[in-house]
């Protein structure tokens, strides 16, 4: 068993397709399958099911990619040990985010470091919160922008709150509500919400709010993008609950009050899986952000 063919295995359980996960490792398509054949032959199980369209990993291979993740990061932890006596001049960060980042400008950090550190790698991948613990759990990404839910199990993550924003109502211009400072959670009672998809802190923070204002909110549309929320507010579609620094940017024709009763905010965390050493260029990505970022409180 190969470091190499575990490395393959985890890129096509990444991927589920053969030409994509040979594309990330830079190697030829046969070349990739060929090495997936020989472990398979090892273990003496099939770790992938191939169909014509996309590749689906088996059960054991399931076992054994969630293994191999945490001995791949053992060895690239190793190398950077390594790498750090030199300085932060080569490696790979992957980075998680939110949808949606309020004032939080993660561009702003990935051009920073880039800068700083031109030879290392940066990749970014995009999820709902609870999706993007897990990754961090598995070790998929590095480091991720998230907000932490109530169904997200915060041990075995470790936490640094950058920011905490406040959430308000989103009306149409010519909404009955809309020339009020405040809206009260129960005078929306029967309107139809547009929100973020399950998963989305945004999401559980609006059946939170409609709950204790003693209703359940009536999802009509779902989005994991502000400006189309907003854009369908705007259109009268419904109604909807973000971030204040979402609310008020300039485009769509909407307007937004202070919502209360309850009264709402949603954290932007950076988070790492807890006791893990992270190589030198995802911890100097770390403290970057925190200096960019902790006291962007959007409150």
């Amino acid at each position: 068993m190969e470091l190499r063919q575990l490395r393959y295995l985890v890129a096509l359980a990444d991927e589920q397709h053969f030409t994509r996960a040979a594309a990330r490792e830079h190697i030829a398509q046969p070349a990739l399958s060929q090495q997936i054949r020989r472990l398979e032959q090892e273990v003496g199980l099939a770790l992938v099911e191939r169909t014509t369209r996309r590749v689906t990993v088996t059960e054991a291979g399931r076992a054994l990619v969630a293994r191999a993740r945490r001995i791949l990061s053992e060895v690239d932890a190793a190398a950077a040990e390594m790498q750090a006596f030199t300085g932060v001049r080569t490696g790979h960060v992957m980075v998680g985010t939110m949808h949606t980042m309020g004032p939080v400008d993660v561009s702003l950090a990935l051009a920073v470091f880039h800068k700083r550190h031109p030879g290392v790698e940066l990749t970014v991948r995009e999820q709902s919160s609870e999706e993007l613990a897990e990754m961090l759990r598995d070790d998929v990404v590095d480091l991720a922008f998230l907000s932490v839910t109530e169904r997200m199990e915060s041990h075995g993550l470790g936490l640094h709150q950058l920011v905490s924003e406040e959430l308000v109502v989103v009306l149409p211009r010519d909404h009955p509500l809309a020339g009020h400072e405040k809206v009260r959670m129960a005078e929306l009672a029967e309107e139809q919400f547009i929100s973020y998809r399950e998963g989305a802190r945004l999401r559980e923070l609006l059946v939170f709010a409609g709950r204790t204002a003693g209703f359940e909110p009536q999802v009509q549309l779902e989005s994991n993008e502000s400006e189309r929320i907003r854009r369908l507010v705007a259109r009268h579609m419904g109604v909807a609950i973000l971030p204040r620094s979402d609310a008020e940017r300039p485009g769509a024709e909407v307007t937004a009050a202070t919502l209360i009763e309850p009264s709402l905010t949603r954290d932007i965390t950076l988070a790492c899986r807890e006791g893990r050493r992270l190589a030198p260029a995802a911890a100097e990505f770390l403290e970057l952000s925190k200096q960019l970022f902790g006291g962007a409180d959007g409150s």
